[in-house]
């Protein structure tokens, strides 16, 4: 893959960083793999399903929009949170445009207020509210809700929205085009995120577990990918490690017989498949850390850098 020389653009093309920020659960992984055109972020219906700070690129004749995926504003309970919020509220003074993506079909919550106060101290770019969920939205409540948003957030403009009925996506589109800079390519235009094909299959898992248990088993899990090899063109292999906080997890995560886990690994290997193009073989195991979400050392040895304070 290279890239497209400046030379070879249109005249006046754009690129740049979107950083799609909100409170947990309200759309931001579904509005980029729209956009994208395929998953290069999980989605489930729990709150804080995003982790870490990905991006996924579109490509278009004129620009090359490069959106920032980052976990939900939320307060922080453990050590795991901390790093979420951090890696999100890093995200609004790198970007050239802020989404701010907000559940319009509720009023606003903490959350939203605490992320408007964030965007307005750290955001020197322009910001756009995005009123998601408009589709859930009644209309004898739609101009208290959007009223209350516009109160609530100092953005240079707003857009009622749909990110899973596809409502306003290309007037959306059109916004953010207009207010990046002029600039060449950034990434090869067959690219469409950063993260490697190791770290999505580990994420697939891990959205499998989401969609399959309840309760507080889902956010207790990370998914390691030990191992990641071709074993022929038309297959590869893949081993990973799903690591839980408790005893009692575990047994759940692996059900009666390995019932659950099987089911799991079905789902997942189904969606991995569609990523790669290839067959999969996907072994999993179950391995208890104890208490990983709130101990530092575990999490950097799962991945999770926390920042330096000060």
């Amino acid at each position: 893959m290279e890239l497209v020389p400046p030379e070879e653009l249109p005249e006046g093309h754009r690129s740049g960083f979107v950083a799609v920020m909100g409170k947990p659960n309200v759309g931001k992984s579904t509005l980029i793999n729209g956009y994208v055109g395929q998953k290069v972020a999980i989605v489930s219906p729990k709150p804080q399903t995003t982790r870490r700070r990905l991006r996924g690129i579109l490509t278009l004749h004129e620009a090359q929009i490069i959106f920032i995926d980052t976990p939900g504003i939320h307060e922080p309970r453990h050590k795991l949170g901390e790093y979420m919020v951090a890696t999100a509220v890093r995200a609004i003074p790198d970007a050239d445009v802020v989404l701010f993506m907000v559940d319009v079909s509720i009023l606003p919550e903490d959350e939203d207020l605490q992320l408007a106060g964030l965007i307005r101290e750290r955001a020197a770019r322009p910001c756009i509210l995005v009123m998601n969920k408009i589709d859930l939205l009644s209309p004898d409540e739609e101009q208290e809700h959007r009223e209350a948003y516009l109160g609530l957030a100092d953005c240079e403009d707003w857009i009622m929205f749909s990110a899973t009925e596809g409502i306003n996506r290309e007037e959306l589109l059109g916004l953010l085009i207009d207010r990046l800079p002029l600039g060449p390519q950034l990434y090869p235009p067959d690219q469409i995120t950063d993260q490697s094909s190791r770290f999505m299959a580990a994420e697939l898992v891990r959205e499998q577990v989401l969609h399959h248990l309840h309760q507080e088993v889902p956010h207790s899990v990370a998914v390691v990918v030990e191992e990641f090899r071709e074993r022929r063109k038309d297959l590869t292999y893949i081993e990973a490690t799903v690591y839980v906080a408790k005893e009692s997890q575990k047994g759940i995560i692996i059900g009666g017989g390995g019932k659950m886990l099987n089911r799991i690994g079905r789902a997942a290997r189904g969606e991995i498949e569609r990523l790669l193009g290839t067959q999969i073989y996907l072994e999993l195991w179950v391995k208890v850390r104890k208490r990983w979400p709130r101990d530092e050392a575990a999490l950097r040895q799962l991945g999770f850098v926390l920042p330096k304070k000060g």
